[in-house]
């Protein structure tokens, strides 16, 4: 998702609430509620693909521990290396090259023959098995090039790591032809000091067996490790899931996961109580989603297809966790939003426009039994933000042609031309199915789900051409008949012939000129627009429209998916005073907050 206004985003977390049933919650010996995020994947939701080789550096060196996860994402230890060792790469066992990667551009291990250093795939191993690993470390030490191996569940020393049997062959005549010409399975891994053919660890335990790596061998607490242009608090666990290239995944507790999460799905330095509504969503979504992504390996993607997820930051002063979010997470620590007892789907996108919509209209989802409280509700709160938000209200414009080829994109009109567009509204004032009338007669209705893509607009709170059934674009004019609005509800006739109530009980009719008090106390004149409390988003009103021309202006208000939080509108209720369980409270009627 592209990032707007102190680094929004808006955040489309489904395509609907049918998912996979949520894994358990692990909590390790710590009491720590245990978080796998992939970063690495083959995944369609994780940006970055499997990888040959995958680097990390300790942001303050101080090496590193070699091992695994047990069930309960306990780390258990294998092998560790001195405490200078500052960089290193998990390799798989493949013969891989040091060197610059032209299509990465950055020096990297592959395939490709980019200079002499070489982390071959042949090994000649010692004969017999150790009981510890600073026995076989021992052992190792005595040897050039020698090495600890976790093999199957036993530790081996190896020695040296060639590019083929005949090489490694020559070598063992050297060293009195003792021990065995040997490999990996297709699973197994590498860790070299970066730069270097000098192999730190070897792991292969078949295709069950994923490497985890904790940073700092002191045990010292604020430990951060750089990976692929970001800092990330935790371990990492390497999995050659397909035997194949790496799978990585950053395994680390609940709460750091959150502060990883506020800081890029909201403005890192927006009100308190804002960030503490983002960070309430944010624990219950992933909690409620965990092992969504088993089949590959982790609980939860790091991209907006779930979350977006980019750790600590990176080496911009600016990005990542701020003060302010991570006092947000602090004192929200442990708490989400439930529904009756169980924890609530939740979903935020950046702005509504002026009113969040029924999941029912949008997904299909059971708003009645199951999840009423992701009903649509009216935002009378982001238009006090509508001057910083760049998407209410926005416009976008085709020709017939233009049209007709964007919604071709799709596979919808091949060979004709659209004759008009048909939009059904709901009570809240989105679009929540589009019928095209082409040309040739036939036509194409489009759910509210595929609205935004099929369009390519921000959201569906839209009117085309000035015909929505509430109006949008320009605004109203009341002393000629336009529409006035009453606490939500469209006035009939504009403000002729109507009668005001003083503060003080005494009636008169309304003037020409009527001013209007916003609930932040400012005043503007009624059916004026462009100010910060009037939004040229679509007002509230139901029915269908048909528009025709040749000419489609889409003028609509906010950015995202219409259900559940709007962010902005988060902004706005902090701005007023309201609390970040409030904020909660009024995107989801009838939730709670609670602890977990």
């Amino acid at each position: 998702m592209h990032k707007r206004f102190m680094q929004l985003a808006a955040a489309v977390l489904a395509v609907c609430l049918t998912v996979p049933s949520a894994g358990a919650v692990t909590t390790n010996r710590d009491g720590d509620t245990m978080i796998r995020v992939g970063l690495a994947s083959t995944s369609p939701h994780v940006p970055t693909g499997e990888l040959e080789a995958a680097h990390l550096q300790n942001e303050h060196g101080a090496g590193y521990r070699f091992g695994y996860y047990d069930s309960n994402l306990n780390f258990v230890e294998l092998a560790r290396t001195s405490r200078d060792v500052e960089k290193a790469a998990v390799l798989k066992t493949e013969n891989l090259y040091y060197g610059k990667s032209t299509t990465l551009n950055k020096y990297t291990y592959s395939a490709s023959i980019s200079s002499s250093i070489l982390v071959g795939c042949v090994h000649i191993q010692l004969p017999g098995s150790y009981g510890s690993y600073a026995e076989a470390a021992a052992v190792a030490t005595g040897y050039r090039d020698g090495f600890v191996a976790w093999i199957d569940g036993q530790y081996q020393v190896r020695v040296g790591a060639y590019a083929t049997g005949a090489e490694a062959r020559e070598v063992q005549g050297t060293l009195g032809g003792i021990g065995s010409i040997v490999g990996t399975s297709a699973y197994g891994m590498s860790v070299v000091e970066t730069g270097t053919d000098h192999i730190l660890f070897q792991y292969d335990n078949g295709a069950s067996g994923a490497l985890a790596i904790q940073p700092d061998v002191t045990g010292a607490g604020e430990v951060q490790t750089w990976f692929s242009g970001y800092k990330y608090r935790g371990g990492f666990q390497y999995h050659r899931r397909t035997g194949g290239n790496l799978t990585v995944v950053n395994v680390l507790p609940l709460e750091d996961y959150i502060n990883g999460v506020v800081c890029y799905e909201m403005g890192r330095e927006w009100p308190l109580e804002a960030l503490k509504a983002q960070a309430l969503c944010a624990r219950t979504y992933v909690l409620k989603n965990l092992g969504t992504h088993n089949s590959h390996g982790f609980d939860i993607c790091p991209s907006d297809s779930c979350q977006v997820y980019r750790g600590m930051g990176s080496e911009r002063p600016d990005y990542g966790p701020s003060e302010a979010s991570m006092r947000a997470v602090a004192e929200t620590a442990g708490m989400v939003v439930k529904y009756n007892g169980r924890l609530a789907e939740v979903f935020y996108v950046s702005s509504f426009g002026g009113a969040s919509e029924d999941a029912k209209n949008i997904w299909g989802s059971d708003t009645v039994n199951e999840y009423p409280y992701l009903r649509g509700v009216e935002d009378p709160y982001e238009a006090d933000l509508d001057y910083a938000n760049a998407f209410s209200p926005w416009t976008v414009t085709y020709t017939t042609s233009q049209l007709t080829q964007q919604l071709q994109k799709s596979g919808l009109g091949v060979g004709t031309s659209v004759k008009s567009l048909e939009l059904h509204y709901s009570d809240l004032g989105n679009v929540i199915q589009a019928t095209v009338h082409w040309a040739n007669g036939q036509n194409s209705t489009i759910s509210a789900s595929n609205i935004r893509s099929r369009f390519d607009v921000r959201s569906i709170r839209f009117t085309v051409n000035g015909s929505g059934t509430g109006g949008t674009g320009a605004p109203s004019d009341p002393e000629n008949g336009g529409e006035v609005y009453i606490n939500g509800s469209a006035v009939s006739g504009g403000i002729e012939g109507k009668y005001a109530i003083s503060g003080s009980g005494a009636v008169s009719q309304v003037g020409d000129k009527p001013y209007a008090i916003s609930g932040t106390g400012s005043i503007s004149a009624v059916g004026t627009g462009g100010g910060p409390n009037n939004s040229t988003a679509t007002q509230p009103g139901g029915g269908t429209v048909t528009v025709t021309g040749s000419t489609y202006t889409f003028n609509g208000g906010g950015w995202g998916h219409q259900v559940g939080m709007s962010q902005y509108g988060a902004n706005a209720m902090a701005r007023r005073g309201f609390t970040g369980s409030e904020i909660v409270e009024f995107y989801f009627p009838g939730v709670q907050v609670a602890h977990y």
